[in-house]
C-alpha cells in the first residue's frame, strides 16, 4: 500500500479503491475527499486561533458528509476515507501519510484526560470498517487493523490486529 514517487492524491485513491474510475468521479462523489478539503480549511483557521470559524466549518462538514474531523487534528498526506459515514477523528489525533480508513472508524479519547488524548497513527496504515482506536496510543507504520477492532494499546510497525480485545497476529 505504499505510494509511488510523485503520486497525486486522486491517483492514490484510484490505487486503493477499485471502484474509483477517474478524478472527476472522486472529486464529486467521494465524501472523504470533501471532508478532508474542508478539514484543511478549518485547520488553517484553528492554527490562527480563530476557533469559532474552524469549529463552524467542521460542524458544517460533518452535517454534509457524516465525517467528523476535529480542526485541531494533524493529518498527513493522502488520507483516504472510503465511504466515511460515522468516521470521527479527535482533536489531538495525528494521522500519518497514505492512511486508508473505512466508515465508522473512530480515533478517539478514553475519558476526560487533558493534553494528548487521541491516537497517533503511522504511515501506510489500513483501518477497517468500524474500528475504534482509543486513547493516547501509537499505531506503527504499515499496520493493518481489522473491521470492528478495538485498539487500546500501542501497535508495533507491520502488525495486523483484529477483534474486540485486539489480538495480534
Amino acid at each position: 500500500m505504499k505510494k509511488t514517487k510523485k503520486e497525486g492524491y486522486f491517483a492514490s485513491i484510484k490505487r486503493r479503491d477499485p471502484a474509483a474510475r477517474n478524478g472527476l468521479q472522486i472529486l464529486l462523489f467521494y465524501p472523504g475527499v470533501k471532508a478532508l478539503f474542508w478539514y484543511r480549511v478549518a485547520h488553517f483557521f484553528w492554527k490562527l486561533k480563530i476557533r469559532f470559524i474552524a469549529d463552524w466549518i467542521s460542524y458544517s462538514t460533518r452535517r454534509r458528509t457524516g465525517i467528523e474531523i476535529h480542526p485541531g487534528a494533524t493529518i498527513g498526506k493522502h488520507l483516504f476515507i472510503d465511504h466515511g459515514m460515522g468516521t470521527v477523528i479527535g482533536e489531538t489525533a495525528i494521522v500519518g501519510d497514505n492512511v486508508t480508513m473505512y466508515h465508522g472508524v473512530t480515533l478517539g479519547g478514553r475519558g476526560l484526560e487533558h493534553g494528548k488524548r487521541h491516537p497517533t497513527v503511522g504511515n501506510n496504515v489500513f483501518i477497517g470498517t468500524g474500528a475504534k482506536i482509543l486513547g493516547n496510543i501509537v499505531v506503527g507504520d504499515d499496520v493493518r487493523i481489522g473491521a470492528n477492532a478495538m485498539v487500546l494499546h500501542d501497535v508495533d510497525p507491520g502488525a495486523t490486529v483484529y477483534g474486540v480485545t485486539t489480538r495480534k497476529e
